[in-house]
């Protein structure tokens, strides 16, 4: 199948061992991470190891490679973990970073997209750095990620699983 995927990691530690394990299944795959995305994989202790695609970074005022969703290197967009700023951010429009210019830019392009937000239950327990931890999401995080369940092209997943089936779903589907 022609195109590529695009993976984007934020700041989130949610599931970011799952997330990284996933990623190293695919072949034709490149990473985009923003800031943050970059310190979380650095605390998490978990790496690009054997990683045989193109790496972008969150370096620069401009993202020239948005670029490419037009231009239609990129077949699919995965955000995984999404933090709930990336996702108000995704809702609400804007687009200063790597991340949220790649995901507009996708948009655009009407490159499907799906987006594995850290918020998305009122309790929900994940795996820190060392242990464990409880995460209580706010009202107007819950509020985003279902805005974002609304928007065009993009399909929220709740956990790995799901994720496994949508990008299985999307893959399947032809690109012309």
């Amino acid at each position: 199948m022609a195109g590529r995927i695009a993976w984007a990691i934020t700041g989130a530690g949610h599931l970011i061992h799952e997330c990284m394990e996933l990623i190293h299944t695919y072949d034709n795959l490149d990473l985009f991470f923003s800031k943050a995305g970059e310190e979380v994989i650095r605390i998490y202790k978990v790496g690009i190891k054997n990683f045989n695609g193109n790496v972008y970074r969150d370096k620069a005022a401009s993202a020239p490679i948005c670029g490419a969703f037009a231009m239609g290197r990129y077949r699919l967009l995965i955000v995984a973990p999404a933090t709930s700023n990336t996702v108000a951010k995704f809702v609400y429009g804007f687009s200063d970073s790597l991340i949220t210019n790649i995901f507009a830019q996708g948009g655009k392009a009407k490159v499907p997209m799906i987006v594995l937000p850290t918020d998305t239950e009122e309790e929900i327990l994940t795996m820190g750095p060392k242990e464990p931890v409880w995460v209580y999401p706010r009202k107007i995080d819950l509020e985003n990620v279902e805005k974002l369940r609304g928007m065009e092209y993009v399909t929220v997943v709740t956990n790995i699983d799901e994720m496994k089936a949508a990008i299985k779903k999307h893959l399947q589907v032809p690109v012309f």
